[in-house]
């Protein structure tokens, strides 16, 4: 029996929502539900716009990088790029060698062979050294590979790490690291894919052919009190459009004249080596002057004018009138100030003049935040904050018709051509197949699929990822026969807290994919080990209920050769011969479990909707709302008194299912209700009005798609 709720949200709250967001209640509502209330988090729920993106040199290190990477541009030298199996590994992979190679940079890449373990591997490391390579750059991994960076740099390669997994505690040395999980990383979002963290990279070294890259602009502005009394001197120094320092000095007539020279000698020293820029240089120039002795004595150049030959309506208007119309303002969470205008429209009129000097990176970049959303649906990354921004973008250029080549292909082989395509979609059909290449030991595949310069290759290629996720899925089966056999035994032998499957009949390929079903199935974390050939076990780890996977596989200590992953998953290996060990390790550690109350069957409602209220507008909140995933599941509604006009069950060989048609005065919907034919005739039948829980969606068929509800669950109502 399914518990349904629907949260409180206060009227006040909502309404507060409404008016300062400018958005209708109803969407106020389930924000405020959902637990949205922060300017931020409300922005990239209602903004699509590139623009509010972090910023890629936010990195520490990503200067560094793109130091190194241009060096070795200037100089030929050979470039590696090493990646991972599995879609984030590939879309990093091809993202990466796409923009390198653009740049004309001699580039090869590799992805790890059928029995490779994860990450950066020696052999590798050793072809690479005797191919006469100077530069490898690890993508979707490298972070835990200290002896393999290590052995690189006795060989006399650089190593540029771009990760994105939990790193270890021991990092390894000599090496350019971009991970915003790393304590020093100074990125403001530790949660984006590995292809999102190399989509930084390339736009930093995109910026770098610019000439703004590594320019220092200030930006200057004094205030002065109506009684002239008191003067307020602020300057944000900016360089690759982030403000990397600021500088604030305060005057007050009575201060005594050392004072106030020592504070003039402060800000001059500031300015000084930076290209500078007033907003409205005659009325600052009295200020200057106030300040300086004379107008003359900083020369600046006018950005309103500057700006307003781009937008033309900003010509004559004041920082102070500016605050209400930006966008930006209205979201922060803190009081900002006309400075804070100033720099926002600054690096709005940076990036313009960016796409205006290089147009073509803006179509490179459409191409690939493609890979971006396919590289956060396939890693579980939670779609909020800025993967909302690189989803919204990705899922849009594949409804305009503008698919990258290789996956235009692959989308025409399943059959995903001509409807309207959602994150669903994508994570429950293209993210599987291109998943099955990696798994079947041939990530190679597609990687070629995404790279070829041939359509009529490109087809090949997607068509065999299809064959490759058929045979993935038969042996899944089988896997699922062994461990189904011992599953419940195994979670009675560890407290009820943890599933474990040890069978070397499991292809490695799958022992993720059946971790993931015993959690969906039973509701604890579990692990699958299998033997591949070799003196080496391997695992895969899945979590659910609050259950940290990278914590739990720390405690191993020096048990495993290698492991790594997210809170949700996780991978590792061991020497065979210490597989008793591994079961000891297990069974002491399951002890130690602990686990968030499970909250399958309960059913969340976003909002009740009253039947005069059900039209097929609703469509447009639900893709308001997208995209979906982790930390944003698909919008519940709720609705109560339904008639049902109509009803009959689905399947000749298995009639599991239900077809409703159900009456909401004006408009009569579809609804499907899966599994669930049994309720039919015991709990309800047609005539009755039923309460429904449900979400809202579309059904293409023969090329026409219409609106359908999807039940997730039913009650007779209340007589």
């Amino acid at each position: 029996m399914k518990t349904w709720q629907k949260k409180e949200a206060s009227k006040e709250n909502i309404l507060h929502l409404s008016k300062k967001y400018e958005i209708d209640t109803l969407t106020a509502s389930i924000l405020a539900r959902r637990g949205f209330s922060s300017g931020k988090d409300i922005m990239f729920f209602l903004e699509d716009d590139l623009r509010y993106q972090h910023n890629p040199f936010l990195f520490s290190s990503m200067t560094d990088a793109v130091e190194r990477i241009m060096q070795a541009k200037d100089e030929g030298e050979k470039v590696l790029i090493f990646g991972d199996r599995d879609v984030d590994g590939v879309t990093s992979t091809t993202l990466l060698y796409q923009c390198l190679r653009d740049l004309g940079i001699d580039v090869s890449w590799r992805l790890p062979g059928k029995d490779d373990p994860y990450g950066l591997n020696e052999q590798a490391v050793n072809d690479f050294s005797a191919a006469g390579g100077t530069l490898i750059i690890t993508v979707d991994c490298g972070i835990s590979n200290v002896k393999e960076i290590a052995l690189a740099t006795e060989k006399g390669i650089d190593v540029i790490v771009t990760d994105h997994h939990t790193p270890p505690e021991v990092l390894p040395e000599s090496c350019v690291i971009i991970n915003p999980k790393t304590a020093d990383s100074g990125y403001p979002f530790r949660d984006i894919s590995g292809c999102a963290v190399v989509y930084k990279l390339a736009r930093a070294l995109r910026f770098a052919q610019s000439r703004d890259y590594n320019a220092e602009y200030c930006l200057f502005g004094i205030s002065v009190s109506d009684d002239n009394s008191h003067i307020k001197l602020e300057c944000i120094k900016v360089k690759n459009m982030i403000a990397v320092s600021r500088f604030v000095r305060e005057f007050s007539a009575d201060e005594k004249s050392s004072v106030l020279e020592k504070k003039v000698l402060e800000a001059a020293h500031f300015m000084s080596r930076a290209h500078l820029f007033v907003w409205d240089m005659k009325s600052t120039a009295k200020k200057i002057a106030m300040v300086f002795g004379s107008a003359d004595a900083v020369s600046a150049i006018d950005f309103r004018e500057e700006i307003s030959k781009v937008f033309p309506q900003m010509k004559t208007l004041s920082l102070r009138q500016l605050r209400p119309l930006s966008k930006i303002i209205r979201y922060s969470d803190s009081n900002l100030d006309d400075m804070d205008v100033f720099f926002n429209i600054f690096v709005s009129y940076m990036q313009k003049k960016f796409e205006k000097e290089f147009p073509e990176f803006q179509k490179k970049e459409e191409a690939d935040l493609q890979l971006v959303t396919l590289a956060a649906l396939a890693d579980i990354m939670p779609l909020t904050n800025e993967n909302r921004i690189f989803a919204k973008n990705g899922l849009k250029s594949i409804n305009e018709a503008r698919l990258r080549p290789g996956l235009q292909e692959l989308m025409v082989n399943l059959n995903l051509i001509g409807k309207k395509i959602s994150s669903t979609d994508l994570s429950w059909t293209v993210v599987p197949s291109l998943n099955a290449a990696g798994r079947m030991g041939q990530a190679e595949v597609a990687a070629q699929l995404f790279l070829s310069e041939k359509a009529e290759d490109r087809f090949s290629l997607s068509q065999k990822i299809i064959a490759l996720n058929q045979e993935r899925r038969e042996l899944g089966k089988v896997a699922e026969e062994y461990a189904f056999q011992t599953a419940k035994d195994s979670i009675q032998a560890h407290g009820g807290k943890l599933c474990v499957i040890i069978d070397e009949r499991i292809n490695r390929g799958v022992s993720g994919i059946l971790a993931a079903k015993l959690v969906q199935l039973y509701g604890v974390p579990a692990i699958t080990v299998t033997f591949p050939d070799g003196d080496f076990a391997v695992g895969s780890m899945r979590s659910c209920r609050g259950f940290d996977v990278t914590k739990f596989l720390d405690r191993f200590g020096n048990l495993f050769v290698n492991h790594g992953g997210h809170t949700q998953a996780g991978g590792f290996s061991f020497l065979k011969s210490d597989i008793d060990l591994f079961r000891q390790k297990v069974k002491e550690l399951s002890s130690t479990i602990e686990l968030s109350l499970d909250t399958e069957d309960i059913l969340q409602a976003d909002a009740e909707i009253p039947l005069k209220y059900m039209t097929p507008k609703l469509l447009d909140l639900v893709d308001k709302f997208e995209p979906y995933g982790e930390q944003n599941p698909p919008l519940i509604f709720m609705s109560r008194n339904v008639p049902v006009i109509d009803a009959r069950v689905l399947g000749s060989s298995e009639p599991f299912h239900l077809k409703l048609n159900l009456d909401f005065g004006a408009t009569k919907w579809p609804a499907l209700f899966w599994r669930e034919a049994s309720r039919l005739n015991s709990e309800f039948a047609v005539g009755d009005d039923i309460d429904i829980m449900f979400q809202v969606g579309r059904n293409t068929f023969n090329g026409t798609t219409t609106p359908q509800l999807i039940l997730s669950d039913l009650k007779k109502s209340a007589q």
